[in-house]
């Protein structure tokens, strides 16, 4: 059975699309001002589990915004954010931490300690937020560099890596707490054509392989055809288009055409 859009609301019936998996987000009426110009205005959607949606959208649109919405790192002005059934938008630092341990996130620029080695990086979430052992967090931060394909690597530090690798680490160290829900933050910017690939074949293997739930904000169109179940358009602070790959490249919405066009930034 094939799955079906509602609004902005993704309601998945194909197996591994969604169908028989619970919701793990729920946005509702949801905005943010800053400086007195409205970037998010009214925003619904929703999310179940095991999907992978990239959101689209011009420069100023609000794509990161919305990004540190869901991660709780600010508030909305208004609206609910419902993450694992619980309305995150009340809750203090100290109450959000058990949502925070459920959830990765992969900023734009790996967003690395440069005074720590690589495997320092990653251990840093367990050696914060859990009890682990010495020896097993080094076994951890091994099994996790080995999934992004970077074995061996613990002993070096950011200074000596390539920008790909430095994602690749980004994405080792989202994932040391076993993340239900993956936060990726423009995950291929900057990227040669080779690495840019590279990563969101890694992003399509952890769908695959592990169900995780994903939102990705990128401008990578290649990246988000290949990766996604559903993409989503974000113009002028509110979210237009919720479709399928295919369904989106035929979207009859102009400001959708003419960004796939590149003539929309």
């Amino acid at each position: 059975m094939a799955e079906t859009v509602t609004g902005t609301t993704i309601t998945g019936t194909t197996p591994g699309l969604g169908g028989g998996h619970p919701e793990v987000l729920r946005l509702e009426g949801v905005s943010k001002r800053f400086r007195g110009r409205d970037v998010l205005r009214g925003v619904d959607f929703s999310l179940k589990g095991c999907q992978t949606v990239s959101v689209f959208g011009g420069s100023g649109t609000g794509k990161s915004t919305l990004l540190r919405l869901i991660a709780g790192l600010i508030k909305p002005d208004q609206g609910r954010i419902v993450l694992f059934g619980r309305d995150e938008v009340p809750l203090s630092e100290r109450e959000m931490l058990p949502l925070r341990r459920r959830m990765g996130v992969v900023f734009q620029g790996a967003a690395l300690f440069d005074s720590l080695t690589v495997g320092e990086n990653i251990a840093f979430p367990l050696r914060v937020h859990t009890q682990t052992g010495p020896a097993a967090v080094r076994e951890r931060v091994a099994e996790v560099l080995a999934r992004v394909g970077l074995p061996g690597i613990e002993e070096r530090y950011p200074a000596e890596l390539s920008g790909g690798m430095k994602k690749r680490v980004g994405i080792a160290r989202a994932l040391v707490l076993w993340p239900e829900f993956l936060l990726f933050d423009e995950p291929t910017a900057g990227l040669d054509p080779s690495n840019a690939r590279l990563i969101g074949e890694l992003i399509a293997e952890l769908h695959r392989d592990l169900c995780e739930t994903s939102v990705v904000v990128t401008h990578d169109v290649e990246c988000a055809f290949a990766i996604s179940d559903f993409i989503a358009f974000l113009d002028e602070g509110r979210m237009v288009e919720v479709s399928p790959p295919e369904a989106f490249r035929r979207s009859p919405r102009p400001e959708v055409q003419q960004f796939l066009a590149g003539t929309r930034r």
